[in-house]
C-alpha cells in the first residue's frame, strides 16, 4: 500500500500479544522493513496485559528490544498499553529518555499525561475522548500542550460517538478534533492544523501533505453518515 497510494506511510513493529515470537531472526527482518523510505516509525509495541498472550516479563524485554532497535534507526515509535500502565513508563524510563514517540490510544488521567510528556512523549487521541465516561481524560487534555497532541482513529475500534458500537474509519477523525476543540476552547481549524503540523513533525512526513495527498488536510470538510 506504501508504494501504491500516495500519501500512504508505514510503521512496523511486534505488537506486544505476539511477543513470543520474537527473536534474533526477526529483529533483523524488522530492521531491513523499517529501512523501507516509506516507514516512519517502529510499532505498534508496547505491553498487554489485558490478553495475556504472551509472558509480562518477555513482554517487557520485547518492548524494550523494540525501544532501543527505535532509537538506534532514529525513528519514532508508537505505543500500545493496555492494563499495564505502569510497567510501559518503567521500561521507557530503562530505554533512556527523552524519547520520540506516541502513546497509542491514549486514554489516561492527568497524572499519567504528565508521566508519558516527561519522557517525550506525544499523546494520541481517539474516539474514547468523546465518551460520557472520559471524564479524566478530557482533564488531562485541557491541560496537555497542544502541540504534543496527534489525532488518530484506532479503526475499526473506538469509533467516536455517536458512532459507539460501529465500525470506525478516518472519515470520523473531524469529530474527535471538534471535540478537542472544544475541551480547550480553540478554533476546529487551528486544532485540526496544529495537530497535523505535530503528526508531520513527529514523524518526518512530507511537510506539505496536501500535495502528496491531492487532500486539503487542514480545510477540507469531511462528511460523515447518519447514525
Amino acid at each position: 500500500l506504501t508504494e501504491s497510494i500516495p500519501g500512504v506511510f508505514a510503521t512496523v513493529g511486534l505488537h506486544p500479544t505476539e511477543a513470543a515470537r520474537y527473536d534474533d531472526e526477526l529483529e533483523r527482518a524488522l530492521l531491513q522493513a523499517a529501512r523501507h523510505p516509506r516507514v516512519r516509525a517502529i510499532g505498534e509495541i508496547g505491553l498487554d496485559y489485558y490478553w495475556d498472550a504472551a509472558p509480562r516479563p518477555l513482554q517487557r524485554e520485547v518492548f524494550l528490544r523494540q525501544v532501543l532497535l527505535a532509537k538506534r534507526l532514529g525513528l519514532p515509535f508508537v505505543v500500545h498499553q493496555r492494563d499495564a500502565a505502569e510497567d510501559v513508563l518503567a521500561v521507557l524510563r530503562e530505554a533512556g529518555p527523552p524519547h520520540r514517540g506516541v502513546m497509542h490510544c491514549f486514554t489516561g488521567d492527568l497524572a499519567y499525561a504528565r508521566a508519558c510528556l516527561e519522557l517525550g512523549m506525544h499523546l494520541g487521541i481517539g474516539g474514547v475522548v468523546t465518551y460520557r465516561r472520559a471524564d479524566d481524560l478530557r482533564e488531562a487534555l485541557r491541560w496537555a500542550p497542544l502541540d504534543r497532541l496527534v489525532l488518530e482513529t484506532d479503526a475499526p475500534y473506538l469509533p467516536p460517538a455517536p458512532y459507539r458500537g460501529q465500525r470506525n474509519e478516518p472519515a470520523y477523525l473531524p469529530i474527535i478534533a471538534g471535540k478537542l476543540a472544544e475541551i480547550r476552547g480553540l478554533s476546529l481549524d487551528e486544532v485540526i492544523k496544529t495537530t497535523t503540523d505535530n503528526a508531520i513533525r513527529l514523524f518526518e512526513l512530507p511537510s506539505d501533505l496536501s500535495a502528496v495527498t491531492g487532500v486539503d488536510v487542514a480545510t477540507r470538510p469531511v462528511e460523515v453518515g447518519e447514525p
